[in-house]
């Protein structure tokens, strides 16, 4: 492993997601998230696995999730290199241009809020 690596992430690198993420993995996940955000407000983080950039906004934002009191929302996390046909339906049927690393914020099954790159924060929520 090369010191690049070390410091930024080898490709051969695996997500280590925190366990307070629900993964969306199929579309039926994604219409899941939207359908519980008819009970609760839910946050789905596309996540790019290659961005330095990305990697470090989600860095960033678990630590807030971790010193936050309470987190007023259902966590989802969608790994674009794995499911970019999921992250283009969730384009489609959301009306949210992709970006990545991006939040979107959903309450009631519509769209409350989105952001993307270093204005993620847990305010969105």
């Amino acid at each position: 492993m090369s010191i690049f690596d070390k410091i930024f992430g080898g490709k051969e690198e695996e997500i280590q997601t925190k366990s307070f993420w629900n993964k969306i993995n199929t579309e039926e996940d994604l219409q899941q998230a939207i359908a519980e955000s008819k009970n609760q407000k839910v946050a789905i983080f596309k996540h790019s696995t290659s961005c330095f950039i990305s990697k470090t906004v989600l860095r960033n934002f678990e630590k807030e999730i971790e010193n936050a009191d309470k987190v007023d929302a259902k966590l989802y996390f969608l790994d674009l290199l794995a499911h970019r046909s999921i992250s283009n339906k969730i384009a489609e049927i959301l009306g949210v241009r992709h970006e990545s690393p991006q939040l979107i914020v959903l309450d009631n099954g519509d769209v409350k809020d989105h952001a993307s790159h270093q204005a993620i924060s847990l305010n969105l929520i």
